[in-house]
């Protein structure tokens, strides 16, 4: 796939339509802001997921300077290969930027990607939601919420609620108006009626935050 920014593969405006008509107060921040989720492709899944774990744990430019002096440890951009990075020395990678820990994903990653755990992106697109996360929270680093956010942003698919992430909870509980943040559970149940249409939901949920955000800056 190639760099940039693509549309999702499904009707958003219908998604919109009919969680509009299941819960009034998602209606009323759709009306706020219009829906723009896009895609991020990358080339690879094992592109995609060394992304997210140099990110883990890290301010948006740190994680942008580590990420992309790892990407220039590889002989080409535009080919990021497992082999390669199984190549690279520790200390290669140290001087990155890279900690321990997320060093031994990085290889643990590669690793798994040679031996086929981590799946291609065209095997991927043939699986189920839960059998894509089944696979992928088998490498060290990589757990349920990165999968989902890999589901979300990179392959599109439409009903994803990442009840873990605080952002999400945070946007419910300004959403309806809640004294607290739901719990996973609590919100798992009540997300519900987003079928199946819950990757849509759970971006508005983010939206709602930065409404917030918004009008508290004025």
């Amino acid at each position: 796939m190639a760099a940039g920014k693509h549309a999702i593969p499904f009707d958003s405006a219908r998604a919109c339509r009919e969680l509009g008509r299941v819960d009034p107060a998602l209606k009323a921040l759709v009306r706020r802001v219009p829906f723009a989720l896009t895609l991020r492709p990358s080339r690879s899944p094992f592109e995609a997921l060394l992304q997210s774990i140099i990110y883990q744990q890290l301010s948006g430019k740190a994680a942008a300077t580590i990420h992309g002096r790892v990407l220039d440890l590889f002989p080409s951009r535009a080919r990021i290969a497992p082999a390669h990075l199984l190549r690279l020395s520790d200390g290669k990678l140290r001087g990155a930027g890279v900690s321990q820990g997320k060093l031994l994903a990085l290889r643990d990653l590669a690793t798994k990607t040679i031996e086929g755990v981590v799946p291609s992106y065209p095997a991927l697109r043939r699986m189920e939601d839960e059998d894509i996360i089944e696979h992928l929270t088998q490498v060290r680093g990589v757990g349920r919420w990165t999968v989902q956010m890999l589901l979300m942003f990179r392959l599109g698919r439409p009903d994803v609620l990442p009840v873990d992430d605080l952002g999400v909870r945070h946007g419910f509980k300004l959403t309806y108006g809640k004294r607290e943040m739901p719990t996973p559970k609590r919100l798992l149940a009540y997300g519900e009626r987003w079928k199946p249409w819950r990757s849509v939901a759970s971006w508005y949920m983010w939206r709602a935050v930065d409404l917030h955000r918004q009008e508290n800056s004025r």
